[in-house]
């Protein structure tokens, strides 16, 4: 099995599990396996180990996605002709300014929202949470269209696919009748006499606890956002409508652990339950190999008649074994991933490499063992 299909054909690819699995390691080995296979790929991470971040070349606080040369790409083939390969670690500042400036209707109505003094509030409370930067990157790189592949790695909690409703969310927080409780709606028409002495109280109580300044402020900062209202449903649909297509997949990254399956579980039954297109499982840190392992006793040929020798081989059978049997739950495990999968999704296992990889050729390595195209 091979994830291979995947890295050649969508457009988006998510990546959801449990913290601590590996997921951020095999985001970035599987943009260098499609990176190498000749596609322009991003990989959008969340805050990767700093081994990781320097293996695949990731500046602190970077605006833009970093570049990873293509001499990297090659690993040493003169002759290969690799695509490209973006990273960015998302910053939710940086995000939620520029959906401000691409959203606002003029620039100067995009200045009016920057340089208010509510703007710092308001982007610290929003654009703090990862999940809407998650959200509003992936729809801003997907409408400009520069990348073939764009793989998504999620924020590592059961709220993950919340990055879905984010945008959403924000605009219900600041909706139409938020506008029209701060004396905004100069229609009169929104629920009539109630809703007018409503908005009247709202502004009287703020009023005589912060200052009338502060609600005349408050009115400004709102009465600017609300023109883009309009662009943030928009997007969130269009967000939503794409994740659904064919073009993208969502895939579950687990380890043999108990805690770490169950999570995937939950993942598997919350997307089918949200009607997401699940491709399968990557268990990571396995040892679901499909080769036997080689016997320690073939030493003793080299040796015969040796104590010592028969002694330490002994010990290693005994390593042998354990390894043996460990190998062969995992692959028992697998093969209950593999199990009652819809059509075309697959479980692949990631190799135990013994803790994070530390170099772009570990990445490599990786992106091969899991998107190879399949041997017929």
């Amino acid at each position: 099995m091979s994830l291979h299909p995947l890295l050649r054909d969508k457009r988006v690819l998510v990546l959801c599990g449990a913290g601590g699995v590996g997921k951020t390691t095999t985001a970035a080995a599987l943009g260098v396996a499609a990176a190498r296979a000749g596609r322009r790929v991003l990989v959008l991470t969340i805050d990767p180990a700093r081994r990781l971040a320097e293996a695949m070349g990731l500046p602190a606080g970077g605006a833009e996605p970093t570049t990873v040369p293509a001499e990297r790409l090659r690993q040493g083939d003169a002759t290969a002709t690799p695509g490209q390969l973006d990273v960015w670690m998302l910053d939710p500042g940086i995000i939620f300014e520029r959906m401000v400036r691409r959203m606002s209707p003029t620039p100067e109505a995009a200045r009016t929202i920057l340089e208010h003094r509510f703007y710092g509030f308001l982007s610290g409370l929003v654009a703090g949470v990862q999940e809407y930067a998650a959200a509003e990157a992936l729809d801003a790189f997907l409408h400009e269209g520069r990348y073939e592949l764009i793989i998504l790695d999620t924020p590592p909690s059961r709220n993950a696919l919340d990055f879905l409703e984010a945008p959403g969310r924000l605009s219900r927080f600041l909706d139409d009748r938020v506008v029209s409780l701060f004396g905004l709606d100069s229609g009169g028409g929104r629920g009539g006499g109630l809703w007018r002495k409503a908005t009247q109280l709202v502004s009287g109580v703020l009023g005589s606890v912060f200052g009338d300044s502060f609600v005349g402020d408050l009115r400004s900062f709102v009465s600017a956002f609300s023109g883009l209202f309009a662009g943030i449903r928009l997007h969130t649909e269009r967000l939503r409508a794409r994740l659904s297509s064919p073009e993208a997949a969502f895939l579950l990254v687990t380890s043999p652990e108990a805690a770490a399956l169950e999570e995937a579980a939950f993942f598997r039954k919350t997307l089918t339950e949200q009607g997401l297109p699940f491709a399968g499982y990557v268990l990571n840190r396995s040892w679901a190999r499909d080769e036997e392992l080689p016997t320690p006793e073939a030493l003793l040929r080299h040796v015969p008649g040796d104590d010592a020798a028969r002694t330490g081989v002994e010990a290693l059978s005994r390593l042998a074994q354990w390894e043996r049997e460990r190998a062969g739950e995992h692959r028992r495990l697998l093969a209950r991933l593999a199990e009652r999968l819809p059509t075309g999704a697959v479980a692949v296992a990631a190799p135990e490499v013994g803790g994070e990889l530390e170099d772009f050729a570990g990445l490599t390595r990786l992106g091969e063992a899991l998107g190879a195209p399949a041997v017929r």
